[in-house]
């Protein structure tokens, strides 16, 4: 097996598929009929959004913390601060999921099922239909405006844009960001890598070497991320030696240290 026939495997096994994919859809379609139900008119709109349906959300044998985000809009006329929805949500969580772990991380109430996590985002919308999360600045006391499904439209434009190579690269890059500490959001991972120039690269594998090589840092990054970026280059920087020597079998051998076998 080439570099390139690996990293295109391995990143076609991090694609959520068959019963797991099953399971997953089948409790969205579930925690949406029970919001529905439970908040009612309270409600301007509820939904998935995120790399869930991005269709870059990694399967969880390879990153245990894989979730579907989930928006809730309140109506919210009184205009109550996100913790009061943020107890809301938990309050409906205990009523349908009370077997279940639940906790709040910021601005998020996480709801653990056995096989998917969701991360339930309060929400509000304005007459103008801007819709409001809670925000990092105020500590989340207070809303700052998002377009929760806006990115996925850059995503797929720019995957179609570069022979379907784009989400794979992204899946194959979380599954490199959950091996080392998560030091990059998901979110924040995504949008850099569509952010990235791309325009001499025909391959898979020169996709890869290129988002590898664009990875930086600066002076407050941690320590720990600073070693495992250089190592991530120097890894690539040898495979491409390797390759260059006719040593396939080598080349493969290295790349493997940076994207382990699933």
């Amino acid at each position: 097996m080439s570099v390139q026939s690996y990293l295109e495997s391995l990143a076609n096994q991090l694609i959520i598929r068959d019963e797991e994919k099953q399971k997953i859809n089948t409790s969205v379609n579930t925690i949406s009929s029970r919001i529905g139900a439970y908040f009612g008119e309270h409600l301007t709109d509820h939904f998935a959004f995120g790399s869930y349906t991005r269709g870059t959300m990694l399967t969880r044998s390879a990153d245990y913390r894989s979730d579907v985000d989930y928006m809730v809009i309140f109506k919210n006329p009184n205009n109550l601060k996100p913790q009061t929805l943020l107890d809301h949500l938990r309050k409906f969580a205990g009523k349908y999921y009370a077997s279940s772990e639940i906790k709040q991380s910021h601005p998020t109430m996480v709801l653990e099922l056995q096989h998917i996590k969701f991360e339930l985002v309060p929400a509000q919308k304005d007459w103008f239909g801007n819709i409001s999360i809670p925000s990092p600045s105020s500590s989340y006391t207070d809303w700052m405006s998002t377009s929760p499904n806006s990115f996925n439209k850059k995503l797929t434009d720019k995957n179609t844009a570069h022979r379907n190579y784009i989400k794979p690269l992204v899946r194959l890059l979380k599954y490199w960001n959950c091996k080392n500490n998560y030091y990059i959001s998901s979110y924040e991972l995504e949008n850099a890598i569509t952010d990235i120039f791309f325009w001499r690269e025909t391959s898979f594998k020169e996709y890869v070497y290129s988002t590898i090589d664009s990875l930086s840092y600066n002076w407050s990054s941690p320590q720990d991320y600073i070693t495992r970026v250089d190592r991530a280059k120097k890894i690539v920087a040898e495979t491409k030696r390797l390759e260059a020597a006719s040593l396939p079998a080598s080349a493969e051998t290295e790349i493997k240290k940076l994207f382990p076998p699933l």
